[in-house]
């Protein structure tokens, strides 16, 4: 299916969400539930999500990440939407955050891509970089490497400043990171995870080819293009 029949079509594409229970992921189900072009939205979750899932177009799987695989044969959508992410401090430690930040993200792509997905959208992190001496940010870069190696037809990375957004656990830093950045340059301002939402909806619907990347400091024009 080429993208220019995706984009005609009204309340019959399929989205796969991963992360709906964080703040991104949030956000990003409450959109494609509201959006015309998705008719049914199949959430991946470790745990049930409550009255955000009961809505007559989710389908929710329960599941344990570690046996994703398990899932194949469920994880067919048109375009996937990952907004996977821990921190190092909730996740315990690195290997634990690569696990949840990187091998969860591929695994996901790499059956969601044998089920014939066509679009992938991640969110990734400003300064994601392999070559970054940054810990955090070579993992981000790593995923977007491995997403790359993919091919898949439509893939878009967001990299997206401090996150913000009212949070359902405590984040100190990253709360005091938000307040500190409010007047910084426009590529470290704090992004609303409303707006990356916004953007990520957008950007699968139109489905551009190959490898779109938007930087923290464009993800509110995109979300603004999108009402």
């Amino acid at each position: 299916m080429d993208s220019r029949a995706e984009r005609t079509m009204t309340r019959n594409l399929t989205a796969l969400l991963a992360g709906a229970s964080g703040l991104v992921g949030g956000e990003c189900l409450k959109r494609l539930v509201e959006s015309a072009e998705y008719g049914r939205v199949i959430v991946v979750t470790r745990r049930d999500l409550g009255a955000p899932a009961r809505h007559p177009k989710v389908t929710q799987l329960v599941i344990d990440f570690e046996r994703l695989g398990d899932e194949r044969d469920v994880l067919r959508a048109h375009h996937v939407f990952c907004a996977l992410g821990t921190t190092i401090r909730k996740a315990g430690s690195k290997a634990r955050f690569q696990r949840v930040d990187y091998e969860y993200p591929l695994h996901l792509a790499q059956l969601a891509r044998m089920n014939d997905a066509r679009h992938f959208s991640i969110v990734s992190a400003l300064g994601a970089s392999r070559s970054s001496p940054f810990f955090y940010s070579r993992v981000k870069g790593d995923v977007e490497q491995g997403l790359r190696a993919m091919r898949w037809p439509s893939l878009a990375i967001f990299r997206p400043s401090v996150i913000a957004g009212e949070r359902g656990e405590s984040r100190p830093l990253e709360r005091a990171s938000e307040h500190l950045l409010r007047l910084a340059p426009a590529t470290w301002r704090p992004v609303a995870a409303s707006d990356i939402a916004a953007a990520m909806v957008a950007v699968a619907i139109e489905s551009p080819p190959d490898v779109t990347i938007i930087e923290s400091r464009d993800i509110a024009v995109r979300a603004r293009s999108s009402r």
